[in-house]
């Protein structure tokens, strides 16, 4: 019988220690009201929101995370005026035909190159954002590096703006560059991680290169290590493809290796 009882302990350890090496573990989930009396699957937010304390791209008070706990600073929110206050005539551009109903509010804890962990802040579409809210929960256990994350809005929604400064953003309602053609950012189902380190290029006909951010020239070429790029089965690689985005580093004719896309 002693025998049975150990093994059968023996089998638990290894089952949960095997368990803890997954990637892809789901997130713990719970409800919260939101606009309207509502109640929407979310993180179990304990009510820290941007209009109480929530301040996105600033270092998190680490009494203040404790107090609330980890898995309630990961939350999804529908957009409340504030919100929508901020994107007007920004992201959310005049003339912008998705609905705001359409969009979700996505609050996280992100870590940086030294460590630190910060507040973080983005809009998606509500089909992304569960997944969207897992992932960064799951990056920011691994100790994964992001630098900046805040809406594009701070940025006046300047693309360019927002690339350069490393800021890793969501929606956007604009076309793609070069084009007439809405961009996924426009419908919230593309977002662009450390985009600096990680840009967009394309090899013109001439031989050039068209690099966006252009300071990122550097790390167009991916061969060297460097400071939050994105490779190819990196934690943040196979987290995005495990729920079925596609990353831009594997297009065929350019180049896009901030982006992920579903």
């Amino acid at each position: 019988m002693v025998k049975n009882v150990l093994y059968t302990l023996s089998f638990l350890l290894f089952s949960s220690l095997a368990m803890g090496t997954n990637d892809y573990s789901e997130c713990n989930e719970g409800y919260v009201s939101s606009i309207g009396g509502e109640m929407e699957k979310n993180a179990g937010c304990s009510g820290l929101t941007l209009n109480n304390g929530w301040k996105a791209g600033k270092e998190a008070d680490s009494t203040e995370v404790a107090r609330l706990g980890i898995d309630n600073c990961f939350a999804v929110e529908k957009i409340d005026k504030t919100i929508a206050d901020r994107i007007r005539g920004k992201s959310y551009k005049d003339g912008c035909n998705i609905p705001l109903d359409n969009l979700r509010y996505v609050r996280v804890l992100h870590r940086d190159y030294e460590g630190r962990t910060l507040y973080g802040e983005l809009i998606c579409d509500k089909s992304i954002a569960e997944d969207l809210k897992c992932i960064f929960h799951q990056l920011y256990d691994a100790g994964y590096p992001i630098e900046r994350m805040v809406l594009i809005d701070n940025y006046g929604a300047d693309d360019v703006k927002s690339m350069s400064d490393n800021n890793t953003s969501c929606f956007n309602y604009r076309k793609v560059a070069g084009s007439n053609s809405l961009s996924k950012h426009s419908l919230g189902k593309a977002i662009d991680i450390n985009p600096l380190y990680n840009p967009y290029v394309k090899k013109k006909n001439n031989g050039t290169m068209v690099v966006n951010p252009e300071q990122s020239r550097k790390y167009a070429l991916r061969n060297g290590k460097f400071r939050y790029k994105i490779e190819k089965g990196d934690l943040c690689y196979r987290l995005f493809k495990s729920r079925g985005f596609r990353w831009g580093g594997e297009w065929r004719t350019v180049k896009d290796y901030q982006h992920f896309e579903k």
